[in-house]
């Protein structure tokens, strides 16, 4: 009889420490069982995050029955909550010796483009496929890249983020030395020693095609209507302390512009000495590029590169000033120079002004002439000068031909000696003169061949004749003296030259560029790049020009 009333609390015990046992051990089993059943592609976390949903809820699902059988177990239901959220994620394995390397396909992979899950469209947490070279999102149970693991075969991944490599479904990181050359076209990375000896570097790189490529003179894909940016690109990648400061994401990690970023990944890949193909995808840089400008530049859409200069040139500076230099950044340090213009008003037009509430510009200087007439200067700022091309013959010559006028470069510089007057209409009729305050480094000629009236757009077809070497300006516009121990330097080579063919509205754009190792020319047109002869370029029409001033 004793033992039969000692039996119903021991019963209680013993059954209460298996409920603890389940509580700690059980509940973490039973989740392990929960995920590999579960066969749907809904929740779509990394592999760490599913472990931890799944166990938490295996947890929640085992208390809720013990709850029902007894209430006494509040207390250690409590305490495995609070226990839970300190619960760490699994230790991914890591290995050297995985059997799938051999099945990696180098050919297919393309990393130029967004980073975005083929099948669900997000960039979170997305690992390209190393066998297919398609990008999946996530690596856990449920995700698209274990599924793709699965039903395709294909089991060796990289995580476009970190570049770590794993093998799925097993899991475990992939530790081994020949993804190297993968990690490095994903991301290519360059020391500052590597980017001071770049200009110097005169050998070939092979493509995995067999195919030669010259690491800064590839090709830039045309997506469509896009060559007015590849032209652009090709241009200011000869600028040297551009190019320079962009190779080093160090330099402009402190910007949270996607357009900074993605100018640095194009510059990086455009120079980089292992790439997979000859030619680069600007597919990331299109897409920054519509997203900064509110689609005004946007692929299948024709544009002036003159335009996508201007913009590209103050929006990069406005994202990279910093604080510390007063509105200082690569851009103006490379490309702005100063300008005095002297601009002569009828008081009847100042006058008008007024009326409409306008002002002079700031830090302008007003003085009034003896016969009524109002001037201002003004020191202004410049990224570009342009340049205006004589009107071209009406009339057809006796050999019934259209006569090409030709114009030396040294005439339409005029415009800038501080005394030709140009006339201009808005915003208000003003008589203007401009002369050069400041040179800079790199000086950005254009020249405006483009006239828009009411009806349609022409194109003004005069030939310019211009140096390649030695354009000496002091010879032909008046400079500022240079400080004490000071150096004039007026003299420049030509860099990049941009040339429009065909029809206004229509045609295309290419760009003649200079190797600075070889000190070749080659002429780019998207994706085909030419050696070519200097004097090949002297003889095109020519729309925008870099020239580099002489150290």
């Amino acid at each position: 009889m004793g033992a039969d009333e000692q039996s119903p609390p021991t019963r209680k015990r013993d059954r209460e420490e298996e409920e603890e046992l389940a509580d700690g051990g059980g509940a973490e089993k039973r989740p392990r069982a929960e995920g590999t059943e579960g066969a749907s592609l809904l929740g779509l976390a990394s592999y760490e995050d599913e472990e931890e949903e799944d166990a938490a809820q295996g947890q929640a699902n085992g208390r809720r029955e013990e709850q029902q059988e007894e209430d006494e177990d509040e207390d250690e239901d409590e305490e495995d909550v609070r226990r839970a959220p300190e619960r760490r994620p699994r230790q991914v394995e890591l290995r050297r010796d995985c059997p799938y390397l051999d099945t990696v396909n180098r050919q297919v992979l393309d990393f130029d483009f967004e980073k975005f899950c083929s099948i669900s469209l997000s960039n979170l947490n997305v690992y390209a496929c190393l066998v297919c070279g398609k990008y999946y999102q996530g690596r856990g149970l449920k995700s698209h890249a274990y599924t793709h693991s699965l039903e395709a075969g294909h089991h060796v991944f990289i995580n476009l983020q970190t570049e770590k490599a794993y093998c799925l479904p097993d899991g475990y990181e992939i530790n081994d030395p020949s993804l190297e050359d993968i990690r490095h076209v994903l991301n290519p990375r360059f020391t500052r020693d590597q980017v001071l000896n770049l200009d110097k570097n005169k050998q070939w790189s092979r493509a995995l095609d067999g195919s030669n490529y010259l690491p800064g003179m590839v090709g830039l894909n045309n997506i469509k209507e896009t060559d007015f940016v590849n032209v652009t690109i090709q241009s200011l990648m000869r600028v040297t302390p551009l190019r320079n400061f962009f190779l080093i994401p160090e330099n402009y990690q402190h910007s949270k512009s996607p357009l900074v970023h993605r100018f640095g990944e194009l510059t990086r890949k455009i120079w980089h000495a292992r790439n997979f193909k000859g030619q680069v995808s600007p597919h990331e840089f299109l897409q920054a590029v519509m997203k900064a400008s509110n689609k005004r530049f946007q692929i299948g859409v024709q544009s002036d590169p003159v335009e996508f200069m201007s913009w590209l040139l103050n929006t990069l500076h406005a994202k990279l000033k910093s604080s510390k230099k007063k509105n200082r950044s690569i851009i103006h340090d490379c490309f702005q120079g100063e300008l005095e213009v002297v601009k002569e008003i009828q008081r009847k037009h100042i006058v008008e002004k007024k009326e409409d509430g306008e002002n002079g510009e700031a830090g302008s200087e007003v003085g009034t002439t003896n016969d009524g007439t109002v001037t201002e200067t003004s020191r202004v700022p410049f990224l570009m000068l342009g340049l205006d091309l004589p009107p071209p013959p009406l009339f057809k010559d006796a050999m019934e031909k259209n006569i090409i006028p030709q114009v030396p470069l040294f005439n339409i510089l005029k415009k800038f000696d501080g005394e030709t007057v140009t006339e201009v209409v808005r915003p208000s009729i003003a008589r203007m003169r401009y002369r050069v305050t400041r040179l800079p480094k790199y000086l950005i000629l254009h020249m405006r061949r483009f006239t828009k009236n009411n009806f349609f757009v022409e194109k003004n077809p005069t030939l310019v004749n211009f140096p390649v070497k030695n354009l000496e300006l002091k010879d032909y516009i008046p400079l500022p003296k240079p400080k004490e121990n000071g150096k004039l330097r007026s003299k420049y080579d030509l860099i990049a030259n941009i040339v429009h063919d065909g029809k206004p509205g229509e045609g295309c754009y290419r760009v003649f560029v200079q190797r600075k190792s070889e000190e070749a020319w080659y002429e780019m047109q998207d994706l085909h790049v030419t050696e070519t002869l200097p004097q090949m370029v002297a003889l095109s029409e020519a729309y925008m020009q870099i020239y580099e001033q002489h150290e």
